[in-house]
C-alpha cells in the first residue's frame, strides 16, 4: 500500500513537473496570445470591424451554438457588421471572466474562457463559456478559431 503511495505521488510530481516545464517552455507563445486576447475584447468593444478583424488569423472559423462559418480573408470578415444585431439584445460592452491555458505550442495556444456581455449600465446580460485558439501565422499572432454557445 505504501508503495503504491510513493509510486502515485512520484507520477504525479513527475507529471506537474513536466506541466510547469512545459508551460514554461511556451510562456512566450501564451503571453503573445493573451495580449491577442486584450486586443480582441478591447477592439470588439470599439465596435470597429477593421481594428477587430487584425486581431485575427486567416481562415478564421466560428463554431457558434450548430453553426460553423469560416471567413477566409480579412476583407471578408470585416464586410460584416455584428453589432446592430448586438445592440438590439442590450448589449453594450463584454469582457473577460476568466482565461485558462489548455493547451500550448510554440506558435499554437488554446484558451478555455469565460466572457460575460454587460448593458450600458454595467449590468450583466449573459455569460458564455467558450475556446479560443490563437496562432502564430507568418508571424503574426491572431485568432484563428473560436467556439462557444453565443449566438
Amino acid at each position: 500500500m505504501i508503495n503504491l503511495f510513493y509510486r502515485c505521488t512520484l507520477i504525479t510530481g513527475l507529471f506537474l513537473s513536466l506541466h510547469a516545464w512545459s508551460e514554461q517552455d511556451n510562456k512566450n507563445a501564451i503571453d503573445e496570445a493573451m495580449l491577442v486576447l486584450d486586443s480582441f475584447m478591447h477592439n470588439f468593444n470599439l465596435r470597429d470591424m477593421k481594428t477587430w478583424s487584425e486581431t485575427l488569423n486567416y481562415p478564421h472559423v466560428r463554431f457558434a451554438g450548430s453553426e460553423v462559418t469560416v471567413w477566409d480573408t480579412k476583407e471578408e470578415y470585416s464586410a460584416i457588421d455584428i453589432f446592430d444585431g448586438l445592440a438590439s439584445t442590450g448589449w453594450h460592452h463584454s469582457a473577460w471572466l476568466s482565461r485558462k491555458v489548455t493547451l500550448a505550442s510554440e506558435n499554437k495556444v488554446h484558451i478555455s474562457t469565460i466572457f460575460q456581455r454587460y448593458d450600458e449600465n454595467n449590468n450583466p446580460l449573459k455569460q458564455y463559456q467558450s475556446l479560443y485558439i490563437v496562432t502564430n501565422k507568418d508571424g503574426h499572432w491572431g485568432v484563428q478559431a473560436r467556439s462557444s454557445l453565443a449566438p
